[in-house]
């Protein structure tokens, strides 16, 4: 069963961590098969991205003298950090041709739109090589001075040591949310350097119920895999189940003591499979003649002994059938290459190591030892059976040769850090993975804290018993739904809603509600599981966030007036200090999407989407939409934001409603 770093590179004082990507240079062909190594294509340049402060002004270059072309949002042309950064490169090479340097574009929370800092880092470079430049502002005034016409910017001005301020054109902004409303979000998926991912998620037991635990991995897995698919990313979901192991010999044995006909009573001699596995399990540790014809059974399973396969099978079979009720209510989609399906691959795999000379005996077992760790990685066990880290070699040597992936990322508790650090460090000493862990192609293991209760311990219920996650997600619907009726029977509304109105809407808030409740929290963290919490309308919830969206959606209707008709007639403008601020934060959506994949960090998608709202409110609150002279370009904001929010739902796989 089963992140990337953000490199902090300081360039002015306070700054955060600032992510390194690798991008294109120019709009990426669709996912196609085959294998690329993207680290190494001449197509990809470095762009360091972030936050950070600056001094106060001291000189300005406005490049608005530099004339500007007339042109529409280039459909697919990245995130506007990339686009920004495609004119700093040009820009760089234009001031320094003698320096390669990475362009450093970040968002500016103060001084302008977004900046650009690298002029201290060329100083540092070139100071003392005999230059024309003095000093690392006159850097910056060549870097503005040098920038290619272009209409995203209105301006520029250098403040300090070089720090160059970039104030977007007003006019640029408003055509690239008009040009995604015409032309669809999917234009402003950003550009990721890989085009095929294997992610690993969810990977439940068979025989054994799906809990709480399961939750975040299945949660989790599935927004990184949306996020990857907006990006163009082909997206390979694995669900890696533990359907393959000495359990087995005991379900098997206490399924043919119990029902000698369960072939002819099927699914019934079974049951409840949890059930039916805490009884042979209790059987096993009691009772030794019986464990040892179950380690037969396991002997006699994995020899392709027919009847043993016909009960396996059957066993996983209803497991799948008890999981899929789980993933039909979290709408999770998952392609199931469980333990089973590598098991014929791991003996080839085991056999490549050890002529590479990397697995060597140990105390009875075959073992890989790994530099930097007190134990070794084992891959044969005393008896001769596989392990985890033999089926996950194989996997992981199935995954890049015969699957192709680029990045293949793991998504398990933190608890599991220390096996998969091992296991990398293994594929990296085979050679399958580069020495550098920023190339491709290259692995992550994407850790994630406990779920506890309100006592802080680990989330269970009363009887100390693991909460079974079906029973919880009906829950947080059953709950949902109780507090939609109670507030629709105050406001007098009820009658507009039918059954079904009320059904999918309580669904849609209930689930939506768990999945957001996990996803806010940086991954990495406990969180306390809450149903008070999760369901309020007010704060950081899925709730209120749903609330947001069917507020914009009821200002549109509303208006009496067709949106897919203004987007075509209508124009949007900025005029308004709150209409800019709005369409700034409308058009950062892609770096937002961006940053999160490459970090693996689901939580910034929240905190984008929240801030979306509150900025929203503001600008509803200061600006009139329905009967105002500017009610059509407002109209199209209040539409653009809707938008934006549903996507950001999307990438979450909580499922919007419209009204509430």
């Amino acid at each position: 069963m089963r992140a990337l770093a953000a490199a902090a590179t300081a360039v002015a004082a306070p700054t955060p961590a600032r992510l390194r990507l690798r991008l294109p240079l120019g709009p990426r062909a669709a996912p196609r098969s085959g294998h690329c190594r993207a680290a190494s294509s001449s197509r990809l340049l470095q762009i360091s991205c972030g936050a950070t402060t600056m001094g106060d002004e001291t000189s300005t270059s406005a490049s608005a003298s530099v004339p500007a072309q007339e042109q529409g949002p280039a459909v697919g042309a990245g995130s506007v950090k990339q686009q920004l950064s495609r004119l700093v490169v040009s820009s760089l090479r234009a001031t320094v041709p003698e320096v390669e340097v990475e362009p450093m574009v970040e968002v500016s929370a103060k001084f302008a739109d977004y900046q650009c800092n690298n002029a201290m880092g060329l100083w540092s470079k070139i100071k003392g090589s005999g230059t024309s430049f003095k000093n690392p502002n006159a850097i910056g005034q060549a870097i503005a001075k040098n920038l290619p016409s272009n209409d995203i910017i209105e301006s520029t001005s250098v403040a300090g040591p070089g720090f160059v301020n970039i104030t977007l054109s007003n006019r640029w902004v408003a055509k690239r949310i008009q040009g995604m409303l015409v032309d669809g979000i999917n234009t402003w998926a950003p550009f990721l350097p890989v085009k095929r991912a294997v992610i690993d998620f969810s990977s439940p037991n068979i025989a054994k119920e799906m809990h709480v635990g399961h939750l975040r991995s299945t949660i989790i897995g599935d927004t990184l895999a949306r996020m990857f698919e907006f990006s163009n990313v082909d997206v390979m979901r694995r669900n890696h189940v533990g359907d393959w192991g000495t359990q087995f010999g005991m379900l098997i044995e206490y399924l043919f003591e119990e029902f000698p006909n369960w072939q002819e009573i099927g699914s019934q001699a079974i049951g409840d499979l949890q059930n039916f596995y805490k009884a042979s399990k209790q059987r096993f540790d009691n009772d030794p003649e019986f464990k040892e014809r179950a380690q037969q059974g396991v002997v006699r399973l994995q020899g392709g002994e027919e009847k043993y396969r016909e009960a396996w099978k059957k066993i996983c079979d209803i497991s799948r059938s008890e999981f899929d009720l789980v993933y039909k209510r979290l709408n999770v989609v998952l392609e199931e290459k469980g333990e089973s399906f590598y098991n014929p691959y791991i003996p080839q795999v085991l056999a490549e190591l050890s002529d590479k000379g990397l697995i060597q005996e140990s105390e009875g077992a075959r073992v890989i030892f790994i530099e930097g760790h007190q134990i070794p990685l084992i891959v044969v066990k005393r008896d001769g059976g596989f392990n985890y880290a033999s089926t996950d070699l194989a996997a992981l040597w199935y995954r890049l040769n015969i699957e192709k992936a680029e990045w293949i990322i793991y998504v398990t508790d933190v608890g599991q850090q220390q096996h998969f650090d091992m296991f990398f460090s293994a594929a990296r000493m085979a050679g399958w993975l580069p020495e550098s862990k920023e190339e491709f192609p290259k692995t992550n293991h994407v850790g994630f804290g406990l779920v506890l209760g309100s006592d802080g311990k680990r989330f269970r219920t009363r009887s100390t018993e693991v909460v079974r996650l079906v029973e919880l997600l009906d829950e947080a619907k059953t709950r949902s739904k109780s507090e939609l009726l109670q507030r629709l029977t105050e406001n007098g509304k009820i009658v507009d809603w039918t059954d079904e109105e009320l059904e999918q809407t309580s669904e849609a808030v209930g689930y939506g509600a768990v999945k957001y409740a996990d996803l806010k929290n940086n991954r990495l963290t406990n969180y306390t599981f809450s149903f008070e919490q999760m369901l309020s309308d007010k704060g950081n919830t899925a709730v209120y966030l749903q609330y947001a969206h069917a507020r914009i959606c009821s200002i549109i209707r509303k208006s009496n007036k067709d949106v897919e008709e203004l987007k075509m007639s209508g124009a949007i403008s900025l005029d308004h200090p709150d209409e800019r601020v709005l369409g700034l934060y409308l058009i950062r959506f892609a770096e937002v999407v961006e940053e999160a994949c490459t970090n693996l960090l689901p939580n910034v998608v929240c905190e984008y989407l929240y801030n979306l709202s509150e900025t929203f409110t503001k600008f509803y609150t200061n600006c009139q939409v329905v009967g105002s002279p500017e009610e059509t370009s407002r109209l199209l904001l209040c539409q653009a934001t809707a938008v934006v929010m549903r996507q950001c739902f999307q990438l979450l796989g909580i499922t919007p409603v419209y009204k509430l």
